[in-house]
């Protein structure tokens, strides 16, 4: 379910490294906990992320939630497909529901995240 070579934070935030940039989204288990997604609020490009800060919001019928930062970052690309398709978290939050794209500041922020195996382990503890 937790595609092996991303990387995952306690807040259910994934990151996925390729070269100096890096993919962020949302974990299946965040979209599931939300329920169905009706709004999603994104940085501009060029926004300098830090690492555990919050980014955006993601609202739901059920509640808003703040998105957090798996790492430091500037933003090079924002997914705008969730403008008019935010449901997108939902049907394919480790895909088509990529967030943010970011130029990676310090790639040993990724140390200090969690494996897949780790983090199916954390969301069952949780009781999820």
């Amino acid at each position: 379910m937790y595609p092996p070579e991303y990387r995952y934070t306690k807040e259910h935030e994934w990151v996925h490294v390729s070269g100096e940039s890096a993919a962020v989204g949302i974990t299946h288990h965040a979209q599931d906990q939300l329920g169905d997604v009706v709004f999603v609020e994104l940085p501009d490009v060029g926004a300098k992320l830090q690492a555990n800060g919050a980014f955006g919001t993601v609202e739901s019928v059920k509640a808003v939630s703040d998105i957090y930062a798996p790492i430091g970052g500037d933003v090079t690309e924002v997914n705008e497909a969730l403008i008019d398709m935010p449901e997108l978290l939902n049907s394919d939050p480790h895909g088509a529901g990529w967030l943010v794209r970011l130029k990676i500041f310090d790639a040993t922020e990724l140390e200090a995240l969690m494996n897949a195996g780790e983090y199916a382990e954390y969301v069952a503890a949780e009781g999820g």
